[in-house]
C-alpha cells in the first residue's frame, strides 16, 4: 500500500508539471502582447519597455519559465496584468462560484442517474428502455456549447422562463453569504447551466449503475433472495441497488473533477463569473499569471480527484489490492 501511494503521488506530481509547463508554453506562443493590458496605449516606447521589464516580459521563455517555477515553489501565483492584484485573490472569487455550479450539476447528474439506472435495468428490453437509452447518448453526445444555446433560446429567449446568463441580475446586491448563492434570483439563474451541464455527465454514472445492476441480477444470492419471496423491489434496491454503487461511488470523484475542467464552456456560454469563464477571459486578455493560475488549478483538481478515484475503490472494495 505504501510503494502504491508513493509511486501514485509521484506520478501524479509529473503530470501535474508536464501539464503546467505545456500550458506555459502554450499560452506564451499565443498571439499578441501582454504589455498592451498592462501599458497605457498613449506611452511611449521607453515606458512600455520599462513596464516589460518590471514584469519580466523583456525576458526569454526559459527565463520567464524559471521564474515561474521558483514563484511557485514559495506558491506565490504572481499579479494579474489585468486586476493588477494578486492572482490568489482573483481566484478566491471566482473558486466558489464555480463549486457551486459543479456541486449542483453533481446533485442533478447523480440525482437523476441513479434511479434512472435503476429503472432502465429493471425495464430491460422494453421501449422504455430504448428511449432512456437514446435520449441519455444524446445529451451525451451533443456539443455543450450548442445544448446550452438551445436552452438559452427556447426557456430564454421564447418562453421568458429564466434568466439567459451572469449569475444574479444586474443591481441586484447580495448583503450576506446566504442571499448570495441561496436567494431566489440566483438560483433562477443556476437552473439552465446546472441542467445543460448535468445532463452532458448523466450519462456516465446512469449506464455504470444499469450495467452494474444487470451483472449483479444474475448473481446466485440474488436468485436465493427472489427465492426467499422478497418482493422485487426489495431485491432491486436493498440487495442489487446496494453493491451496485460501488463503481458509481468511485466514478464520483472522477466526474468531480472532469466537471471542474469541463464547466469552463458552460461558464462562459452563460457568463457565469467563476473560473472556467476567469481562464477564457484571462487568455484573451493575455493576463498570462491569471491563465496560468487556473489552468494549474483546474488541473490539480482533475489529477488529484483520479488519485481520490483509486484509493476509494480499494477501501471499498476489500478485492483491490495495490501492488
Amino acid at each position: 500500500m505504501r510503494a502504491f501511494l508513493i509511486r501514485r503521488i509521484l506520478q501524479s506530481l509529473l503530470t501535474l508539471w508536464v501539464i503546467m509547463s505545456i500550458g506555459f508554453v502554450m499560452f506564451r506562443m499565443l498571439p499578441g502582447d501582454p504589455s498592451s493590458v498592462i501599458a497605457d496605449p498613449y506611452l511611449g516606447p521607453e515606458e512600455v519597455a520599462h513596464i516589460k521589464q518590471r514584469y519580466g516580459l523583456d525576458r526569454s521563455v526559459p527565463a520567464q519559465y524559471l521564474i515561474y517555477l521558483q514563484s511557485l515553489a514559495r506558491l506565490d501565483l504572481g499579479n494579474s496584468f489585468f486586476y493588477v492584484r494578486p492572482v490568489t485573490r482573483v481566484m478566491a472569487d471566482a473558486v466558489p462560484n464555480t463549486l457551486v455550479l459543479v456541486f449542483a450539476s453533481f446533485l442533478f447528474a447523480y440525482g437523476g442517474a441513479i434511479p434512472a439506472g435503476v429503472l432502465l435495468s429493471w425495464k430491460r428490453g422494453t421501449k422504455l428502455e430504448l428511449a432512456g437509452t437514446f435520449f441519455s447518448l444524446v445529451f451525451r453526445s451533443a456539443p455543450r456549447f450548442w445544448t446550452g444555446l438551445m436552452a438559452v433560446m427556447i426557456f430564454s429567449y421564447f418562453l421568458d422562463w429564466l434568466p439567459h446568463s451572469g449569475m444574479r441580475t444586474p443591481g441586484y446586491e447580495a448583503d450576506n453569504l446566504f442571499e448570495k448563492y441561496v436567494s431566489l434570483d440566483f438560483l433562477q439563474h443556476l437552473i439552465l447551466p446546472t441542467v445543460v451541464s448535468g445532463l452532458y455527465f448523466l450519462a456516465l454514472p446512469l449506464f455504470l449503475i444499469r450495467n452494474t445492476m444487470l451483472e449483479i441480477m444474475g448473481e446466485d444470492y440474488i436468485e436465493m433472495a427472489r427465492a426467499k419471496g422478497l418482493k422485487e423491489w426489495v431485491v432491486m434496491y436493498r440487495h442489487t441497488l446496494r453493491n451496485a454503487l460501488l463503481p458509481v461511488v468511485s466514478a464520483a470523484s472522477v466526474f468531480i473533477g472532469v466537471a471542474l475542467g469541463g464547466q469552463v464552456l458552460i461558464e462562459y456560454i452563460f457568463s457565469w463569473p467563476g473560473l472556467g469563464r476567469e481562464l477564457v477571459d484571462s487568455i484573451n486578455r493575455h493576463d498570462y499569471p491569471v491563465a496560468q493560475g487556473a489552468f494549474l488549478l483546474i488541473s490539480t483538481t482533475v489529477v488529484a480527484m483520479n488519485f481520490l478515484a483509486d484509493l476509494l475503490y480499494g477501501w471499498l472494495d476489500p478485492r483491490i489490492t495495490y501492488r
